[in-house]
């Protein structure tokens, strides 16, 4: 990505304040290989367009951002033009299980075209099977055998023969009424014998009409479908397969199929015709015969009423244009029907589907609306749709039209993309994006051209994240080439924070922040200096005590600021916030001294004398930022707390201490063990200020510290009162008890000079130091 900025003939890293590296030549060929990567991608996308292969999840995601679509732009509301007599659990309870008796059926068909006037019923049921209920079969069994001889029982079972005849009486009322029946076409499994059953409609479509047109229709080689004389008498059939996908949704319905060369049509679509009264069903083609492009793209109902097209896709399917969720169409139970329970203005000139929501008779879908969607429903958005003419439209050249804007959109990134910062970068990958989806959506709503989203969303989203994790990966070689190079002359602590974080770089300017400061500094140092009197071995010295010491520092999370010489500065809270900064540099101020005493052994064995060293921690308001000229800057800290810190470091000794810390730090950290030292004012401020030596955590001290320390506290109470003798008596005391701790004998010198030269009796127990 464009992670570098040009100016003039050389190009540099842009990382506030390190200094730039030319990066041309690598650059140019880092900018290459991203392309060429940017282009495989889009190859990807490519070939699962054309339908060369099928990604699994880029179909599964299409699916879904058409879901979406679709439940954002329904219409919503009741169509009241169509109805759905609903074989219901009531309607199961009043007339008994389904199947019911024929006779109640052709009783049915008489209410809806003799007494509500219905104008078309579809039935979204096979009758594939004779209704023997009515005993005629037992009859006519025992009119060939027991009964052969009785006159009067054959006389009247030729009378009531007819009555008695379900099927014959039900074809008697579907004749000459609109009544579309319903059937089903399937496929058989692998080496199973194929299985037909009833009787097919007559073929919308003969065999050889669409010789020549590559048109991929949906085949099957059985069917499920209505008895002859049944289908003989109704005015039309069609098939009620719905398409599944592969996610188990019903989007689609194939509008055609075909069958043993011959072609076949939908329920819905059987409907609409009979409603319309056409007999002609036209297929229209956007190209010639001679053109590759199938070009089937929709269906000419040729209506007198109106210019009826249905709009097919690459499986002659049409997707379904679902109103709302379930409930858009008025359910009325079939038994209300039936027995004319029904105002009849209901139903006059409605268009009546006659099917199932009861979940025992297993025709519930899942659909793009609803999980648990009733099937006869699907016929019935399907038929509003038609009518209506705002059926979506996915025309096989939208492969075509797909593969073209995937083409262009992909190669434009992957030219662009790497050219770019990231600010620019991901501005122009969200407008593009963003016109990606608006104008998808658009072309939704206003051309009801349903164009697949996911692989455009996805091959946008996946060349910027290339382009992002390349140029990060590159980047952080970079960075650690800068890191390696320029920690050799300022903290690498601090340059591994900007690199692994280089969002802080705005904060790189002066601010005010609480921080803990820490210095050490060796006692003697330049007395050791001289007695070595060798450079080789006093820097040989000095790489001995401070890498271990700044090791420390680093495992406690701090920023070692500089080297004075022999001494350390060192910071916590910066600059990354660091909540527990003081405790963390107490911890290592401890850690220093336990390092030193483990390392004496070698000092003396290498140079022939041991270290010591003082170690002064403040916490307090500072100022931390880059600071320095326009030619070299340092990241650092400056205030009276960093004084502080220094002074404190500078009187350990005076004091016969390893750590010493201010009040600030004290309080920061409660939980811990302090010997208050002294009230003290040190060079340079004015103000007193308590200052104490860390013990340790609370808990881990032993019996025989927290008694010295509640001694010393009570001979340092006595002596700020200015009761010479007591206080006295108590250090000599501690001194006898603890012979190698300096602190009393200052404390022992101080009573004896107050006593010869009292303070007087406004003194406040504070100490002057006059020196640093």
């Amino acid at each position: 990505m464009g992670w570098e900025k040009e100016n003039g003939h050389d190009e540099y890293h842009d990382q506030g304040w390190l200094l730039a590296m030319p990066v041309r030549g690598n650059r140019l060929k880092r900018r290459a290989l991203l392309i060429g990567l940017g282009l495989a991608l889009v190859l990807v996308f490519l070939g699962n367009a054309a339908k060369f292969y099928q990604i699994g999840f880029i179909q599964q995601l299409d699916n879904i951002l058409y879901d979406y679509r679709l439940q954002l732009t329904m219409p919503g509301g009741v169509d009241n033009r169509i109805v759905i007599l609903d074989i219901d659990e009531k309607s199961l309870r009043e007339e008994g299980r389904w199947p019911w008796s024929r006779d109640r059926l052709a009783l049915l068909m008489d209410s809806l075209f003799d007494h509500y006037h219905i104008a078309v019923a579809g039935l979204d049921v096979v009758f594939a099977e004779k209704d023997e209920s009515s005993g005629l079969k037992v009859l006519q069994g025992l009119a060939h055998n027991q009964l052969k001889d009785v006159p009067q029982f054959q006389s009247t079972l030729a009378q009531i023969r007819p009555q008695l005849d379900y099927d014959n009486l039900f074809a008697d009322k579907l004749r000459n009424r609109n009544v579309v029946l319903g059937y089903y076409v399937t496929n058989s499994a692998k080496g199973a014998e194929k299985s037909t059953s009833g009787a097919l409609p007559d073929a919308v479509f003969a065999p050889g009409t669409f010789n020549g047109r590559p048109v991929n229709f949906i085949q099957f080689d059985g069917y499920g479908g209505n008895l002859p004389e049944l289908q003989k008498e109704a005015a039309s059939a069609g098939h009620f397969n719905p398409l599944v996908d592969s996610d188990g949704v019903v989007r689609r319905v194939p509008m055609i199929v075909e069958y043993n060369g011959a072609y076949y049509e939908s329920l819905s679509l059987a409907m609409v015709r009979t409603l319309l009264g056409t007999t002609k069903l036209t297929p229209g083609y956007a190209t010639d015969k001679s053109s590759n492009y199938a070009g089937l793209e929709w269906l000419d109902l040729g209506s007198a009423q109106g210019n009826f097209k249905i709009p097919l896709d690459q499986d002659v399917s049409t997707l379904v244009s679902y109103r709302g969720k379930r409930g858009s169409f008025r359910y009325i139970s079939v038994a209300d029907a039936l027995h004319g329970r029904i105002p009849p203005d209901e139903l006059k000139g409605k268009i009546v589907l006659i099917g199932t929501s009861a979940p025992g008779l297993m025709d519930l879908r899942s659909t793009p609306v609803d999980a648990v969607y009733p099937g006869v429903e699907i016929h019935a958005n399907m038929i509003a749709g038609i009518l209506d003419q705002n059926l979506k439209q996915k025309p096989p050249y939208m492969i075509g039209a797909e593969v073209v804007m995937l083409f262009v959109a992909g190669v434009a990134l992957s030219l662009l993309l790497p050219l770019l910062t990231p600010a620019k970068a991901s501005l122009l990958t969200v407008s593009v994006l963003a016109g990606a989806v608006a104008g998808n959506i658009a072309i939704w709503q206003y051309w009801n051209l349903a164009l697949p989203l996911a692989s455009g969303v996805l091959m946008i989203f996946g060349l910027f994240v290339l382009d992002i994790l390349y140029g990060y990966f590159v980047e952080a070689r970079t960075k650690r080439q800068i890191t390696h190079l320029f920690g050799k002359y300022v903290p690498s602590e601090l340059v591994d924070e900007m690199s692994k974080n280089p969002e802080l770089l705005p904060s790189m300017d002066g601010e005010s922040r609480e921080m803990t400061i820490l210095f050490s500094d060796v006692r003697g140092f330049t007395t050791i200096s001289e007695k070595l009197n060798d450079p080789k071995k006093l820097s040989q010295l000095m790489n001995a005590f401070l890498t271990p010491l700044s090791k420390v520092i680093y495992d406690h999370n701090g920023k070692v600021d500089k080297y004075m010489g022999d001494c350390i500065m060192a910071f916590w809270g910066a600059p990354l916030p660091e909540p527990d900064h003081a405790r963390k540099a107490m911890l290592a101020g401890l850690e220093m001294q336990k390092k030193l005493s483990e390392l004496q052994p070698d000092f003396k064995a290498r140079f022939g004398l041991e270290i010591h060293v003082g170690v002064g921690i403040n916490t307090g308001k500072v100022s931390v930022g880059n600071m320095g000229s326009d030619a070299r800057l340092a990241y650092t800290v400056m205030g009276d707390a960093v004084n502080l810190a220094s002074r404190l470091e500078g009187i350990t000794k005076q004091y016969g201490v390893g750590v010493m810390v201010g009040e600030n730090t004290r309080e920061a950290v409660p939980d811990f063990e302090y010997r208050e030292l002294d009230l003290v004012k040190v060079k340079g401020k004015d103000e007193p200020v308590a200052i104490y030596e860390p013990i340790g955590p609370k808990g881990e001290a032993s019996k025989e510290i927290l008694e010295e320390l509640k001694l010393f506290h009570q001979a340092l109470k006595m002596y700020r009162k200015q009761d010479w003798d007591q206080a006295e008596l108590q250090l000599y005391n501690l001194q006898r008890m603890f012979p190698d701790c300096k602190l009393y004998d200052v404390y022992v010198e101080r009573v004896a000079f107050f006593r010869n030269n009292p303070p007087g009796a406004d003194w406040d127990g504070v100490f002057v130091f006059q020196t640093k």
